[in-house]
């Protein structure tokens, strides 16, 4: 096994989980992304272009406690040990309470806050059974993670728990050597096929996904000293 970095994207999808994956791969660490729909995969890791040795794809459901222990096996086999993960996973649902069903309310609180609980304890204990106990834990967030507005309450109750467990994770393990931060994406993410030469004047009132990705990528290698716990990103026009 090389000496290069390893980087794990739990919840890739083709916005964000693509720029997250190709920035870290530029910075020659190999790379693993995984999601809950393996048909999606293939496409997956061909779409992140710019993905080079390392790259892995892997099919896990973050929801599911010996899925994420049974990939967290797999990426060490197959790489070596993560030392930067990020839970990405998402799950929206817009919908007003009188509608939801108990169902409905339980599954986006699945996706949202016990995968990152499952994935963040999986990252920690492999992170701290190394020789030197370092590593970073990145948890993407959302404008629900601080306030819940009418008919999200399905995004924000999820939302909201991960950013506790966030908080929390970093009080435990930031004296132990890891480092725990929060992000909050405060806006619309740019979509995909919004390709640099055809973009609109006002384009860049909603975010792009490659700046999202610098700004994680630097997270990872603050240093101790000064490590940032949260940090909030938004356009220049968004209303805050």
């Amino acid at each position: 096994m090389d000496q290069h970095e390893v980087a794990l994207v739990v919840g890739a999808g083709p916005g964000l989980g693509c720029a997250l994956a190709r920035r870290f791969a530029r910075a020659e660490m190999h790379v693993a992304i995984a999601a809950r729909n393996a048909e999606r995969l293939d496409t997956l890791i061909a779409g992140c272009s710019g993905i080079h040795h390392g790259a892995r794809a892997y099919a896990c459901d973050a929801r599911v406690e010996a899925a994420v222990e049974n990939l967290f096996e797999r990426v060490t086999q197959d790489l070596g040990t993560p030392s930067l993960v990020v839970y990405n996973a998402g799950a929206f649902l817009h919908k007003s309470l009188l509608d939801t069903s108990a169902e409905e309310f339980e599954n986006a609180w699945r996706s949202l806050c016990l995968g990152g609980f499952l994935v963040g304890r999986a990252a920690a204990r492999a992170m701290l059974a190394k020789a030197r106990p370092s590593g970073t834990l990145l948890f993407t967030g959302a404008t629900a993670s601080l306030r819940g507005s009418a008919q999200f309450h399905n995004l924000a109750v999820g939302k909201f728990g991960l950013r506790a467990l966030a908080q929390s994770m970093a009080r435990e393990l930031q004296p132990r050597g890891l480092h725990v931060a929060h992000v909050v994406i405060d806006g619309r993410i740019r979509p995909t096929e919004v390709v640099e030469h055809a973009r609109a004047p006002g384009d860049d009132a909603m975010l792009d996904a490659d700046a999202i990705a610098e700004n994680y990528y630097q997270l990872h290698r603050q240093p101790r000293s000064a490590w940032t716990q949260e940090l909030d990103l938004r356009p220049w026009q968004e209303k805050f």
